[in-house]
C-alpha cells in the first residue's frame, strides 16, 4: 500500500488466513462470500491494482507541481473530508459507528494522521513519485525502532536484516534520483523523513488503543479524519492557506476538485480491498499484492510523467523489495537464523565457557598458592 491512509489501520494476521467462523465477504458494497477462494482473492487483487494505481497517477497529477507547495494544506483537506464522507457513508450502509476509543487518544492519532498525510503530499513537490512511494514503502526501520520503545517489542534476525538491506536499497534509491532528478532538493528527504516519523509512532499508538478497547477499523478512520479535519480547518484558516487554496483551485475548479475527489474515492476503495484481502487470504499475501502493485506504480509513473531512468532505481528498488520479503517470512518464523551463523553462535558460546571455566580455574590455583 502505497497511500498515507495505510498507516490508520493495523491489520492482524488471522490463523490460515482466515476467520474461524463463517461471515460475510465485501469489497465495499459487492457481497462474494458465495464465489471460491481463488475468485475473491482475483476480485480484490484487480481492485488493489485498479484503485491504487489510480491513487498514484491522481496522486502524482496533484501533487507535483512546483505551484502546489504552498496550497497542499488545503487540498489535504479536502481529501480529508472526502475521505471521512465515505467512511461514515459506509457505517451507515453496515454497521453504525460507536466510539469506544478515548476522544483523547483520536486526537493524537488524527494529528499524526494530518502529519504522515500532509508531508507525504507535500514531499512529491520536492520528489519523484517513485522516490516517495520507495519511503513509504521503507517504515519498517521507523515502526521498529518506535514499537521497540513504545510496545517494548523484541524483533528477530530476519527482521534486522531486512532493516539493514532496507536501509542500503533506500540510500542507494535516494542517491539515483538525487543524480538524475531535476526536481530533487534535500528538504524532500526530510519532509517524507517526518512523515515516516509519524507512520511510526501512529501505527502503533494505534495498535495499543485497538487492542485496549476493541475498536472496529471504521471508527478508527472515521475519528481520525474527523478530528484531523477540525486541526486542518483551524490551520489553513489562522494561516490564509485555505483561501490561497480557494483561489488556486478556483481556476480551474472542475479539472482540480474532480481530481481531488478521484484520489480520495481511488485511495478509499483500495484501502477496503486491500483489507477484504487481508481477510481472506491473510497479511502476508495481502502484502505481496501490494508490493507487485508498488512497482508497477514505479514503471507506470516513470512511463507516464517523464522522468530521466538510470538502472540503480531496478537493482536498489529490489533490495526494498527483498526486505518486505524477508520482514513478512520472519512474522511465520520469528526465531529463524541460518544454520552456518547458528553453529558459529553455539562455538563462540562453547568457547567462551571453556575458556571462562579455564580462567576460573586458574585465578582459583593463583588464589590457593598466595
Amino acid at each position: 500500500m502505497s497511500s498515507s491512509k495505510e498507516t490508520i489501520v493495523k491489520i492482524e494476521e488471522l490463523s490460515n488466513g482466515r476467520e474461524s467462523q463463517k461471515t460475510t465477504i465485501n469489497i465495499l458494497c459487492l457481497d462474494i462470500t458465495h464465489y471460491s477462494q481463488l475468485t475473491q482473492f482475483g476480485l480484490c487483487s484487480a481492485f488493489v491494482f485498479i484503485c491504487y494505481l489510480a491513487y498514484g497517477y491522481f496522486l502524482e497529477l496533484i501533487f507535483t507541481g512546483p505551484e502546489v507547495k504552498p496550497v497542499s494544506l488545503y487540498i489535504t483537506l479536502l481529501q480529508f473530508l472526502i475521505t471521512m464522507v465515505f467512511s461514515y457513508v459506509e457505517s451507515l450502509i453496515r454497521n453504525p459507528i460507536k466510539r469506544k476509543v478515548p476522544i483523547r487518544t483520536y486526537a493524537i492519532l488524527a494529528a499524526l494522521t494530518l502529519g504522515t498525510m500532509s508531508f507525504s503530499n507535500l514531499a512529491l513537490s520536492y520528489l519523484n513519485y517513485p522516490t516517495q512511494l520507495i519511503f513509504k514503502s521503507c517504515k519498517l526501520i521507523p515502526v521498529m525502532i518506535g514499537s521497540i520503545i513504545i510496545l517494548g517489542k523484541r524483533y528477530g534476525f530476519l527482521d534486522y536484516i531486512a532493516a539493514i538491506i532496507m536501509c542500503i536499497g533506500l540510500t542507494m534509491f535516494t542517491l539515483a534520483d538525487s543524480n538524475t532528478s531535476p526536481n530533487f532538493d534535500i528538504i524532500g528527504v526530510i519532509v517524507i523523513s517526518l512523515a515516516l516519523l509519524c507512520d511510526a509512532i501512529i501505527g502503533n499508538v494505534q495498535e495499543k488503543a485497538m487492542k485496549q478497547f476493541q475498536a472496529s477499523n471504521n471508527e478508527v478512520v472515521f475519528y481520525s479524519y474527523a478530528i484531523a479535519c477540525i486541526y486542518l480547518v483551524v490551520i489553513t484558516g489562522v494561516s490564509g492557506i485555505m483561501t490561497a487554496g480557494y483561489i488556486y483551485c478556483s481556476e480551474m475548479p472542475v479539472k482540480l476538485y474532480t481530481n481531488i475527489f478521484l484520489l480520495s474515492l481511488s485511495g478509499y476503495m483500495g484501502l477496503q480491498a486491500v483489507l477484504t484481502l487481508v481477510r481472506i487470504c491473510g497479511a502476508t499475501v495481502a502484502v505481496t499484492v501490494t508490493t507487485m502493485r508498488k512497482a508497477l506504480s514505479i514503471i507506470i509513473s516513470f512511463l507516464l510523467f517523464s522522468k530521466p531512468f538510470v538502472f540503480q532505481y531496478v537493482w536498489s528498488g529490489m533490495l526494498v523489495a527483498l526486505a518486505i520479503y524477508l520482514n513478512h517470512y520472519s512474522k511465520k518464523h520469528p526465531h529463524y537464523v541460518p544454520l552456518p551463523l547458528l553453529h558459529c553462535w553455539h562455538y563462540m558460546q562453547s568457547f567462551y565457557q571453556s575458556e571462562y571455566r579455564y580462567l576460573k580455574i586458574k585465578t582459583k590455583i593463583y588464589a590457593d598458592t598466595v
